[in-house]
């Protein structure tokens, strides 16, 4: 029964972006002799009850006091095993890296989780001041490296939090990594979090600060077909092209905010107003990597994933990060993690398997954007999911709009569907489905003139609209997909070695 709770509380506030995004946040149970918790890489909003890891308390406990007199180098990795010898059950899944932390929590249920709004004060110059205003009873603990090292930081504050209180706290900031509720009902974790985000929201309502991303300029459509294309080999490993999904203009964070920015979108972005091969190229020299945020100041924001799913997560904590930067503002101004924090997180091996998990596994076309016309039904629908199998991202091309959603709902894909609804007899609309196609992905890889009808019969008395009507699609329609299609392709060829 207590399982379900934790599950139906994971669930609502997992699917509810105010509270987390790319499948963050964490969550847990427990009894007297079990701790029941998320695994690692499965999302809140739709984890069920035989997803949770069932772990030894004790064991847990053991391991703070054996772990803590170990060398500091070797903590992590003592405390990786002493986590496998608690696991009872996982399906071959990790339990999550902050189990240490749920284990200590005095609390039947315990709520993790990343609002942008409580990430602003957590990552907030004036944070700690500001939130020992707001929430006297809550405990405030200072920016430490993730994992089992948080865990006995955690543990430190804890003991000294109920030696001069006399009893656990219920609500704990993290600087710079989100905020813990513990209750023993559901009811008592719903109140915590609705007392912290109606007055956090009201601290930003009184500074005038907006609860939604400040944008700097109009979406420049001009800008997204010149430099998506390109972006998508200029961002590359140089394996496939990678899937840009571009976004209306705001200020990009000009710091490492928390974990999940720096996992999912890198600590910085790169910013300039025409960006180029070599633009690129410096920004890897100076970060040793390449971005995966490009900002056109006022025009666009391009983000870059392995593939559709990842390319979205990649713009929602972009757009958070502009959020927790621009909230800031109401708790002193945005503090970013120091550069030793921030390389650790970028280099942690725990970090990287969550991305894996979260990223799904390689297929022969990761990577590419194929796009099928009249793919809603018969062939081109067996052609998209053909495609979709081998890993492409699949657009769903076809005059009957509803149906195309309906098809790209249907097909199951690593890489990702869309819809576009487009009548390939007429320029404009080809045109309007080219620029959607480039706005969401970045370009296309694969086009398949699917779309056709059959009209026939005798020369003696086929009608000529019947003729004009199989001409204007089938020869025609071609002609003009082919038209707009090859200048998108053109363009990723330009910059690229000839996909």
């Amino acid at each position: 029964m207590s399982l379900a709770v934790i599950r139906e509380l994971s669930n609502r506030y997992g699917a509810d972006p105010s509270y987390v995004l790319a499948g963050g946040g964490n969550s847990s149970f427990k009894d007297e002799q079990y701790l029941y918790i998320k695994p690692s890489g499965v999302p809140l909003a739709k984890i069920v009850e035989d997803d949770f890891i069932k772990l030894e308390r004790a064991v847990i406990r053991r391991a703070f006091a054996d772990v803590a007199k170990a060398p500091a180098a070797e903590r992590e990795k003592l405390a990786n095993r002493y986590m496998t010898f608690a696991t009872v059950n996982s399906s071959g899944r990790r339990p999550s890296v902050e189990a240490p932390l749920h284990e200590l929590l005095e609390f039947t249920y315990v709520l993790h989780l990343h609002p942008g709004v409580v990430n602003a004060l957590t990552c907030g110059q004036d944070g700690e001041k500001i939130c020992n205003e707001l929430f006297p009873g809550a405990l405030w603990v200072p920016a430490t490296d993730p994992g089992f090292i948080l865990g006995l930081t955690l543990l430190e504050h804890l003991e000294n939090y109920k030696r001069q209180n006399g009893h656990a706290p219920a609500l704990i900031f993290l600087q710079n990594h989100g905020v813990f509720a513990g209750a023993d009902t559901a009811e008592g974790i719903d109140a915590i979090y609705k007392q912290v985000m109606d007055t956090l929201r009201e601290c930003c309502a009184q500074a005038g600060i907006s609860l939604e991303v400040e944008l700097t300029g109009e979406y420049d459509m001009d800008t997204v077909m010149e430099y998506a294309p390109q972006l998508r080999w200029w961002l590359s490993d140089g394996t496939a092209p990678m899937t840009v999904k571009s976004i209306a203009p705001f200020k990009t964070a000009c710091g490492a905010l928390t974990p999940d920015h720096i996992v999912y979108a890198k600590s910085y972005s790169l910013v300039c107003d025409a960006p180029s091969r070599e633009a690129v190229e410096a920004f890897e020299k100076l970060h040793g990597y390449k971005p995966l945020v490009v900002e056109v100041p006022g025009k666009a924001v391009f983000c870059a994933g392995k593939n559709a799913p990842a390319a979205e997560t990649v713009a929602m904590l972009a757009r958070d990060g502009g959020l927790v930067q621009q909230l800031s503002s109401a708790f002193g101004g945005p503090l970013y993690l120091d550069d030793a924090r921030r390389a650790f997180i970028e280099n942690w091996e725990a970090e990287s398997y969550r991305r894996k998990v979260a990223a799904g596994s390689g297929a022969t076309l990761t990577g590419k954007i194929a796009v099928v016309t009249g793919g809603a039904q018969g062939f081109g629908f067996g052609i998209a999911e053909k495609l979709a199998a081998a890993g492409a991202t699949v657009v769903i091309a076809d005059l009957n709009a509803d149906g195309a959603r309906q098809a790209a709902a249907a097909i199951k894909s690593t890489g990702g569907t869309g819809a576009v609804a487009v009548n390939i007899s007429d320029e404009a609309s080809v045109e309007t489905m080219v620029r959607a196609v480039a706005s969401n992905y970045g370009g296309i890889d694969l086009f398949v003139a699917n779309a056709g009808v059959l009209k026939a019969g005798s020369v003696k008395t086929l009608e000529k609209k019947d003729w004009d009507f199989v001409t204007s699609i089938n020869y025609s329609g071609y002609f003009v997909c082919v038209k707009f299609v090859s200048r998108l392709m053109a363009k990723q060829n330009s910059a690229g070695p000839g996909w």
